[in-house]
């Protein structure tokens, strides 16, 4: 009966595991499947255990089938608490809180009338099945349980350092957001100081605009223009050049109406009398020369540069100056059907080009530069090393908005700058100054 003492003996501690007092154990009666044990539940019977040693070992008994999932883990039931142990619940609760529906759970019963005894089956090193109808069997917290007990603790305490590191970080950029605002404060109030303290810069007055290239037209003056690009004066000589022997007549006039492209008649005569009007007030006016529509034809024809085409049109005798002793020279270039202008401004040593479209073209520049130096050669015996001179092609000029105003363009260029003004005017003036010059070529006199 050795075996059934050891049997009894672990069966016992498997009921220890509950921890229940010894006084609840021997309320219960326990029945073994083989074996024989004395009414004495804590000591087995000597006269028992020295008849069976008599014997062979007895045969295990035929394994029961069991017909739900089993584990090799040795399994315990529960008894039934009574209401008002509540340590006994306590320990149930925790025990069953971890539990998940993947758990092996055998509920063989809902009868809770009465307590029935507990019967179980311990074999050693087999399995154990409850026979109880109305006990749930459960299984022990496991070790995988009580790690992830801990883990949720350790987690728990961990996201709680967090959170003192993350308040005691935030206090600390408190303090330091409350030193940085100070000092933008202070150096907002230096910069103030600064600024006071600072010279105001003299405001450079804005060069005024005379009124004299914008004097309106009388009601007399437009009546006189008006009349003259009426169509019975088309065949009609209204005014005659003599120095530059041209004639104006109503049709070659008609090219300053609104929408017209200038001819070269009206051109080289307004040019001849910007001329007389800086002989009549030499103080007033910048020294210039102004070359007819003709001269660059004859200096840059098809056959290249050629100085001597062009070598008698600017001697002593017609001119009463040498060429170089200009301030500005002005060159009209016609271009098919585009008028450009090109400046030899000899007072500031530099070369412009000035396109109302805004173009450009060197080859012009280029052979302006040899014939100056060829011209001062000629005719006053210097060479001008225009090697250092300046080429530029003007962009921050008027521009036109339109396809037919471009010799309109080229004449105001001449006029200003010949006044040593600025380019103040712009496509909005054009028809005023079409009206002004028609009136000045008809009184063969500029303003």
């Amino acid at each position: 009966m050795g075996a059934v003492a050891i049997n009894r003996k672990r069966t016992e501690d498997s009921l220890n595991f509950n921890q229940q007092s010894p006084s609840q154990a021997s309320k219960k009666k326990r029945r073994f499947s083989f074996g024989i044990v004395s009414p004495d539940s804590n000591k087995p019977s000597s006269s028992t255990i020295s008849r069976i040693s008599r014997y062979p070992d007895a045969k295990a008994p035929l394994r029961r089938e069991i017909h739900a999932p089993s584990r090799a883990s040795l399994r315990y039931a529960l008894p039934k608490p009574k209401p008002n142990d509540y340590s006994f619940k306590r320990r149930a609760f925790d025990a069953l809180r971890f539990f998940t529906k993947d758990k092996d759970v055998i509920d063989l019963g809902d009868e809770e009338e009465e307590e029935p005894e507990i019967e179980i089956e311990i074999e050693i090193g087999k399995e154990a099945v409850c026979e109880d109808s109305s006990v749930e069997v459960v299984e022990p917290p496991s070790s995988s349980m009580l790690d992830s007990m801990s883990l949720v603790r350790q987690e728990a305490a961990s996201s709680l350092e967090a959170y003192k590191k993350l308040l005691q970080s935030a206090e600390r950029r408190n303090s330091k957001l409350e030193a940085l605002g100070f000092e933008i404060l202070f150096n907002e109030k230096r910069l103030s100081q600064l600024r006071q303290s600072r010279p105001k810069p003299v405001d450079k007055p804005l060069k005024k605009v005379p009124d004299e290239p914008f004097i309106p037209l009388t009601e007399e003056e437009e009546a006189e223009v008006y009349n003259a690009f009426t169509g019975k004066n088309r065949r009609k000589v209204l005014v005659t050049h003599a120095n530059s022997n041209i004639d104006i007549t109503g049709e070659v006039l008609q090219c300053l109406t609104p929408s017209a492209w200038l001819n070269d008649e009206v051109i080289n005569v307004y040019l001849e009398l910007l001329k007389e009007r800086e002989t009549r007030e030499p103080k007033k006016y910048l020294k210039c020369h102004f070359f007819n529509t003709f001269f660059y034809k004859k200096l840059v024809s098809d056959s290249g540069y050629n100085y001597k085409a062009v070598r008698r049109w600017t001697t002593q005798r017609k001119l009463g100056y040498a060429l170089i002793d200009c301030d500005m020279i002005f060159v009209p270039i016609h271009r098919g059907v585009h008028w450009t202008l090109a400046v030899i401004n000899i007072r500031d040593r530099k070369f412009l080009y000035l396109d109302s479209l805004n173009g450009v073209d060197s080859k012009i520049l280029n052979a302006l530069a040899k014939y100056l130096g060829d011209e001062a050669k000629e005719k006053s015996g210097k060479d001008i090393d225009v090697s250092s001179w300046d080429m530029e092609f003007v962009e921050d000029l008027p521009q036109q908005q339109n396809g037919y105003d471009c010799g309109m363009f080229m004449l105001k260029y001449i006029d200003f700058f010949s006044r040593g003004l600025g380019l103040y005017f712009s496509q909005e003036h054009m028809p005023y100054f079409r009206l002004r010059t028609a009136k000045e070529i008809l009184r063969l006199r500029a303003d």
